[in-house]
């Protein structure tokens, strides 16, 4: 009988070391796990602007047009959509640790032939290998964060995570006027690569490893694979072509060849989610869609980021051409707004656990809608002091409602499905800025900005599109949540 109590004894011991060891890293290892997180995610999400600028010089030294040059930037972030649900996917089965490693590795090596590219079509190859390595970086990412952090403190984890994502977001321009005042464009990717050493050789050290939990008999379908990168490249290139990349003010050139890929991309989407319903564990996780916090969650992350797409495009218009102010003024005054976000994401994450995270989103987003409506209210002639205050209105806002979200999509979901969650909060802000960006085209092909009333129609908009995601996020407070270890 005490033999049999003992090994009772020891097998629980076992058990609650191994709960243990799940429930975050120590210290240590935990500080340089999350500094290979915030290196990693930063670098992939800065990578999908920071080209903008050089665009024209680009164009130039390779003898090409702009309409071929912008394909960029097009390829990063197409390649990037399609394959964030396949390798979060591939997350769950395989471990989050191997993609995110194999992610980095890619964009390191692709950025390397980008450096060397001389000629368009060698740098758009480079690009969609780099876009895939940065799929692999974003898919796992909120994932390997849970793993990271104990459950008690993970709200911090999720607030650094989203501060870094939101700065880097809206970086890219900065970033890159910074190094093109000092270098060439080929070293914009350049300093990927022994940043990409950096994060691999911390990486492969610190970064921990999630025990494969599928369900039995669970495969990798290379037809879902196909029908996810089909649905998303048709609807983004035909979103594209419907005037995403026009100039403003010339018409959004609405063709039926572009209707005809659009529709296309939406009857390839409808086999495609009708082909999930059926299964278990769907590639597009259709299944935690069906969990009604999640569901809100994912509806206020594309409302929230379409007004933060909506927002920073037309602002520099706004400021520029409505109200004169220079190139140096206007970054300097937009700037207000991410460094709002960095002040309010670690307030925002000691939040986490002690008020509802819809009640906090819902707070967020009506500020953040508060500021978008003061901004489309500025007066003719505004000060300086008047535009910032209001920059710093909707960062304090859009940084309270980020990290409580995400936090909701991570946890709402069971653990072996943390790589579907992590796609799809990706995927969420990736179509919202889409969208965004659609109805800000749509905007400017009938109300040019030069007379500043499509920037205010914008900012309306906007702010319209912030408070639909307060609304959504409000709703969760009447839903349960099951935090799943």
């Amino acid at each position: 009988m005490q033999r049999g109590e003992a090994v009772s004894a020891t097998t629980a011991s076992a058990s609650a070391s191994a709960v243990a060891a799940r429930d975050g890293l120590p210290w240590p290892q935990r500080a340089h796990a999350m500094v290979v997180i915030i290196l990693g995610i930063a670098v992939a999400v800065l990578d999908g602007t920071i080209v903008n600028l050089a665009l024209p010089g680009i164009a130039r030294e390779l003898r090409s047009d702009a309409s071929h040059a912008i394909w960029v930037v097009n390829a990063y972030q197409i390649a990037t959509l399609v394959m964030l649900l396949p390798l979060a996917s591939l997350g769950d089965l395989i471990g989050y640790r191997r993609v995110y490693l194999v992610g980095m590795a890619l964009f390191a090596v692709s950025s390397l032939a980008a450096t060397f590219a001389n000629s368009l079509e060698m740098l758009i190859g480079a690009r969609a290998l780099q876009g895939l390595g940065a799929a692999g970086i974003m898919s796992v990412n909120s994932a390997l964060v849970r793993l990271i952090y104990p459950r008690s403190q993970l709200g911090r984890g999720m607030a650094i995570n989203s501060m870094v994502v939101a700065t880097a977001s809206v970086a890219g321009p900065s970033v890159a006027a910074a190094i093109l005042s000092v270098a060439s464009w080929p070293w914009l990717f350049a300093l990927n690569v022994p940043l990409g050493i950096l994060v691999l050789t911390l990486g492969m050290k610190s970064l921990p490893v999630s025990q494969a939990q599928a369900a039995s008999g669970r495969r990798f379908s290379g037809v879902d694979v196909l029908l996810n990168v089909l649905m998303f490249s048709l609807i983004f290139i035909g979103a594209d072509r419907l005037g995403v990349r026009g100039d403003p003010g010339q018409g959004i050139g609405i063709g039926a060849g572009a209707w005809a890929i659009l529709l296309a991309g939406v009857a390839v989407g409808f086999v495609y989610l009708r082909r999930q319903l059926s299964l278990a564990l769907p590639l597009f996780p259709v299944d935690l869609l069906r969990i009604p916090v999640f569901a809100l969650s994912m509806g206020t992350s594309v409302g929230a980021f379409c007004a933060q797409m909506l927002s920073f495009i037309a602002l520099p218009f706004l400021l520029l051409e409505t109200y004169g102010r220079s190139h140096f003024e206007a970054g300097l005054l937009i700037t207000a707004w991410p460094l709002a976000i960095v002040f309010m994401a670690p307030i925002a994450g000691r939040l986490i656990g002690k008020y509802p995270d819809g009640l906090l989103g819902g707070i967020g987003l009506a500020t953040l809608a508060t500021g978008l409506v003061l901004l489309a209210a500025l007066p003719a002639h505004p000060g300086n002091a008047d535009i910032a205050w209001r920059m710093v209105l909707c960062g304090l806002g859009f940084g309270l409602f980020q990290s409580p979200n995400n936090h909701t999509i991570v946890t709402s979901p069971p653990p072996h499905r943390s790589g579907a969650a992590s796609g799809m909060l990706g995927t969420a802000r990736l179509t919202g800025q889409t969208l965004g960006a659609v109805i800000l085209a749509g905007i400017f092909s009938f109300w040019p900005p030069h007379d500043g009333k499509g920037q205010v129609i914008a900012l309306s908009i906007a702010a319209c599109c912030a408070a639909v995601a307060a609304v959504f996020s409000t709703l969760r407070t009447r839903q349960p949540i099951a935090k799943h270890a």
